[in-house]
């Protein structure tokens, strides 16, 4: 396991650098962001252990980048930004874990264990595709920058629809994610569900029937 540590704490770094090495965990230090993603991009890391407010490109800069470029890379934040607020910001960004300092040395270590078993995310958190923006842990979605209402069965369609990437999804398919296992599959629920959810999301449509296998979503 190779960690990158980009932490502006000389002190604070050198001790969880050590530290990892110790527990046999490889590791690389930097103390800002620009070197950061040099690091990134020379190197195939398997996570980063990144603090958020760092000299030069934010922290915040470095996860989007990450995420962007490394999917197989994940991003442990280890910040002394603590509130809700904080961790659910970092999360949306796309960070894969988050730790709050001060924290203890034996959590770290369980924590990066965990991420590398852990299969890489492979696909931005937040959905963007033909004007529309699905946010999964805020539960918005917007078109063209205006927030759209959705009920909770619309929102996990959209959501289904949208990680198919342009792929045709089956009602069966739409079924099996957005529904429970007491849902009827004789129903017309799911053409109703869609029908609803082409009405609020407006002009032009981004979800197509394809007919006979099923819905894509795209312009």
């Amino acid at each position: 396991m190779r960690v990158l540590i980009v932490e502006d704490e000389v002190y604070l770094g050198e001790a969880v650098q050590t530290g990892l090495r110790r527990g046999s965990i490889a590791a690389d230090l930097v103390h800002d962001g620009e070197s950061a993603v040099d690091e990134l991009r020379t190197n195939d890391y398997d996570v980063v252990v990144l603090d958020r407010d760092i000299p030069g490109l934010h922290g915040d800069d470095v996860c989007a980048w990450v995420v962007a470029n490394r999917p197989d890379c994940r991003v442990l934040m280890l910040t002394a930004a603590s509130g809700l607020g904080d961790k659910v910001s970092g999360f949306e960004l796309g960070a894969d874990d988050y730790l709050a300092k001060p924290f203890d040395f034996p959590e770290l270590v369980m924590r990066l264990r965990a991420l590398e078993r852990r299969p890489a995310q492979g696909r931005p958190p937040v959905l963007e595709n033909a004007g529309v923006r699905l946010d999964p842990f805020r539960c918005e979605v917007y078109r063209d920058g205006r927030l759209i209402r959705l009920a909770r069965k619309e929102f996990a369609v959209l959501d289904v629809l949208m990680r198919a990437e342009g792929g045709v999804v089956s009602a069966e398919t739409l079924l099996e994610k957005a529904w429970d296992a007491n849902a009827d599959p004789f129903t017309n629920t799911i053409r109703v569900t869609v029908s609803n959810l082409r009405k609020r999301l407006g002009s032009p449509p981004v979800i197509h029937t394809v007919r006979g296998s099923g819905y894509r979503f795209g312009a």
